[in-house]
């Protein structure tokens, strides 16, 4: 067993080559799509000012938060005046604010970095983990919300999921939902917390978190009450519309939701929302990716308008959320800025991929297209000299470091799966070939050193194509 001391600390990892490779590739896929649809690529510092992050959150995620102490004189204080990112939302409000004047009208932008939270570690929950962020500033269209669910909606498709949902829901629906349903507003923020756990801990544990929550007990089997009839609704859509119940069974919901809170201004705006986004999403040819899912709360506490998480059949948890925080960057300049965000979870999208076998066949472990040997000392510099030629023509290549037997050289490049070797002996210099072993065939094969780029390329299209 290894020892403590060369361990990583608890909840946060190590990635060997091969983890290294897979994450680039879901990293790609998401840039690709991110940019494709207009967004910019944003950074920002991995440490912010602790009064940036606290009161951004809610009361857990405040608790989550990694804290940075006084340095110098003051570490002996205990107080803290940074704290690590816990998301890259409130970064993203702070520079806005204070970039207003250098950003375009509408602010698009995409964001790749670890973030870091003071949790408990679990399957698939770390400290320190990716996210993968688009949001649009600047728009109170709902197009916006339309528009960010398509894109992480693309991303997983090309990623090769096809059994996930865009729970979708709205704060003003459930503010009208609590509303009607009789719980007094002081009361709201600790019915959504609860509310937000129904998927995880069924009714009877909603209703347990809501007497410990001093939610009224006649207000708290309204609420379970109106979510129960839901579940009946979605049941009944499934059986009238087996191809698109999806669709159906939103639009059921819409229509028992407007029911409910038609007497509540609030509640009757968050349902016009939801529609205009669903019609959107429609034009976009995502409407049946979505489900109106009114229990959805999400834990954070800036979200004004529509909430979105990613739901995958038969696992626990989400691939990702976001949601419209149009009063969040007013926080810092002053001013209401309309916003809304998506964050994909890159290392759940992992886990699942991995258990899935979803990664494609020619995503291997090599580290290098074909591996250049070294016949003897003599013969060094045109190895070297070879090696040069291949990268210049934009392969990977791998040169055995030193003169060694062939034998050994090729069970070297074996260990790492390298598909190709290139041995350049006496012979082949002489004649001006390479002698290009196939490594999983053991086919080997002379070609003149002029045309050796173009072999190897060609060889590993086969390869790609066999796999695929």
């Amino acid at each position: 067993m290894p020892s403590a001391k060369t361990q990583p600390a608890r909840g946060m990892r190590d990635f060997l080559p091969e983890e290294v490779r897979k994450r680039d590739y879901v990293i790609g896929v998401i840039k690709d799509v991110y940019e494709r649809y207009g967004f910019e690529p944003l950074e920002t510092p991995a440490a912010e000012n602790i009064e940036t992050l606290m009161g951004k959150y809610g009361e857990e995620g405040n608790q989550l938060i990694f804290k940075i102490l006084k340095r110098g004189v003051h570490e002996g204080t205990g107080e803290a005046d940074l704290a690590l990112r816990y998301d890259l939302t409130v970064p993203l409000a702070r520079v806005v604010a204070e970039y207003r004047d250098k950003l375009p009208k509408f602010f698009k932008r995409y964001q790749i970095q670890p973030v870091w939270r003071a949790d408990r570690p679990a399957r698939g929950r770390f400290r320190e983990f990716y996210q993968c962020d688009v949001d649009v500033l600047g728009s109170y269209s709902m197009m916006v919300e339309a528009e960010i669910c398509a894109a992480a909606s693309e991303v997983l498709v090309k990623l090769g999921f096809n059994d996930f949902c865009l729970r979708l829901n709205h704060r003003k629906v459930l503010t009208g939902i609590l509303g009607i349903g009789g719980v007094s507003l002081d009361k709201h923020d600790a019915a959504l917390i609860a509310l937000d756990k129904l998927d995880k801990i069924g009714s009877d544990g909603v209703k347990k978190e809501f007497a410990a929550r001093g939610i009224d007990e006649a207000a708290g089997d309204r609420l379970l009450g109106f979510f129960s009839d839901l579940s009946a609704l979605e049941h009944a859509a499934e059986i009238a519309a087996e191809d698109n119940a999806q669709q159906a069974f939103s639009k059921a919901v819409l229509g028992r939701i407007v029911e409910f809170v038609k007497d509540n201004e609030i509640g009757a705006k968050g349902v016009d929302e939801l529609q205009s986004i669903l019609e959107f999403a429609d034009a976009m040819g995502i409407a049946q990716r979505i489900k109106i899912d009114p229990s959805l709360a999400r834990g954070l506490s800036y979200y004004t308008g529509a909430i979105m998480e990613i739901s995958v059949k038969d696992l626990a948890g989400s691939l990702g959320g976001g949601g419209r925080y149009d009063n969040l960057v007013g926080m810092f300049l002053g001013q209401e800025v309309p916003a809304c965000g998506f964050s994909l979870g890159l290392e759940r999208i992992l886990v699942v991929m991995n258990e899935r076998n979803m990664f494609p066949t020619w995503l291997d472990s090599s580290p290098a297209d074909v591996m250049v040997t070294i016949w003897n000392k003599v013969s060094v510099a045109e190895s070297i000299k070879l090696a040069q030629e291949l990268r210049a023509a934009g392969l990977r290549v791998d040169l055995y470091p030193e003169a060694d037997k062939l034998g050994k050289q090729f069970k070297y490049a074996s260990s790492l799966r390298i598909p190709l070797v290139a041995v350049l002996g006496e012979d082949e210099q002489s004649k001006g070939l390479v002698a290009l072993k196939d490594m999983q065939s053991g086919e080997q094969r002379a070609v003149t050193r002029g045309d050796v780029s173009t072999m190897i390329k060609e060889l590993l299209a086969q390869r790609r194509n066999d796999a695929t």
